[in-house]
């Protein structure tokens, strides 16, 4: 197959540096197409990934669904509210998919608090520069797609599956230098680092799809030889 498992990642990666590196402003419908080639390509590699058709689960379907809704968010993001509006459905599919493979453990458990801490944080500046540039319309909506990305992050670190948490970590991050040069204040080279961290998030959780459901066995306790089983 021509593009495979194998040569996908690099595909992806050579069309995503073109992207953010050679690809002009104008006309904005060039710049607009070669933004979303990365994401068909990693949806693509999402399907590839999947198992047979007997051994899907619909978490499977979760998240191929949550990377087409991103990939519409990246196409509406000019119309801010409808981009918002389609990430913010993106996660919650990212969401449910998450929990649906959740594992319990008590350090993953306590990781809610700096979430929510740093969530708090940035909810609070978001909403002060909404006030001070007279936006107060979009301080709902961007408040609760914060409380959503936040959980969303939550739910993939509750999986304990490091695509998954450094996907959900890295959108994060993508999402706090996007709103904070947005709204807050613009610094330099940030549609660099919003891009790349983007779409490397995207690549991690579609890399996640196949082994998310994944139970590891516990270890093995020392064999028992032959000999002295056939004592007992």
């Amino acid at each position: 197959m021509i593009l495979g498992n194998n040569r996908l990642p690099m595909l992806i990666l050579l069309v995503s540096i073109l992207y953010i590196f050679v690809i002009p402003a104008e006309p904005m419908a060039v710049k607009l197409l070669f933004k979303l080639i990365p994401m068909w390509l990693v949806i693509w590699y999402a399907y590839l990934r999947l198992p047979a058709a007997k051994k899907r689960k619909r978490y499977h379907g979760l998240l191929l669904t949550g990377l087409f809704f991103c990939m519409l968010g990246d196409g509406l993001l000019h119309w801010f509210v409808a981009g918002l509006s389609a990430f913010l459905i993106g996660h919650l599919f990212y969401m449910s998919g998450f929990f649906s493979n959740w594992r319990f453990s008590k350090l993953r458990c306590c990781m809610a608090v700096p979430i929510a801490l740093y969530g708090s944080f940035m909810g609070r500046e978001i909403v002060h520069a909404l006030m001070r540039d007279d936006k107060e319309s979009l301080i709902v909506p961007v408040l609760f797609y914060v409380c959503v990305i936040s959980l969303m992050t939550w739910s993939a670190i509750m999986t304990g599956h490091k695509w998954a948490i450094v996907g959900s970590l890295l959108f994060t991050i993508s999402d706090s230098i996007l709103s904070w040069n947005m709204f807050v204040s613009e610094f330099a080279y940030a549609n660099v680092l919003i891009m790349t961290t983007y779409y490397t998030a995207q690549f991690c959780i579609a890399r996640s799809i196949r082994t998310l459901g994944a139970v590891q066995a516990p270890p093995a306790g020392p064999a028992i030889p032959t000999a002295r089983r056939a004592s007992y």
